[in-house]
């Protein structure tokens, strides 16, 4: 039967819709390989069909088939650059290394010059008005308060403040920090608001 393989891939990608799964190299080779040889056969079912219209029906019907298999791929892999770009947002520029090994080569490209673009964008930000550059990942969610209450999950060491206070973050350490200078570690990790 024609296009199993990249509906087993679309439901595999749907029952990991929060997170994002290993990159299926074998699969979307089968359903490649699949394309590839409908297309031979109907490249020669097409020649051929001057002499027998009745093969008209059978490229027809494989002609769709690749349409289909076509648009699963490329709704599979949309599917998964969102995933990735939220990922950028969510985690900053550098990816924990569990993350890093489900993307592809050619992803993990993808996902450094997006976060390449984005912090060029950022950068340009706020010129013309004499800052330089905003960090909009800062907050993805407005703060309910300017201050919480962090405990410090690793031995990070001296953290540098906007107001120019140096706090030292060590393992176990409560802090009453600004919001806007936490999001970003906490997104990290190093920090774990206390609610």
């Amino acid at each position: 039967m024609f296009a199993e393989k990249v509906i087993e891939l679309l439901k595999e990608a749907e029952r990991n819709k929060e997170t994002i799964d290993q990159f299926n190299d074998e699969k979307i080779r089968q359903i490649l390989e699949e394309m590839h040889m409908l297309f031979n056969l109907n490249m020669t079912d097409a020649n051929a069909s001057s002499e027998n219209k009745s093969l008209w029906t059978a490229v027809q019907i494989r002609h769709s088939a690749l349409e289909r298999n076509k648009r699963c791929l490329l709704a599979y892999l949309y599917n998964r650059m969102q995933k990735i770009k939220t990922l950028r947002w969510e985690f900053g520029s550098v990816l924990p290394t569990d993350v890093r090994e489900l993307l592809s080569d050619d992803e993990y490209l993808w996902f450094t010059k997006y976060s390449t673009n984005l912090a060029s964008y950022m950068r340009s930000l706020g010129q013309d008005i004499g800052y330089n550059g905003i960090d909009l990942t800062e907050n993805l969610k407005p703060p309910k308060s300017l201050f919480i209450e962090v405990l410090c999950m690793v031995d990070y060491g001296k953290l540098e403040l906007e107001d120019g206070d140096v706090i030292m973050l060590k393992k176990n350490s409560r802090h009453f920090l600004p919001t806007s200078e936490c999001q970003t570690l906490i997104r990290q990790g190093i920090l774990k608001q206390i609610v």
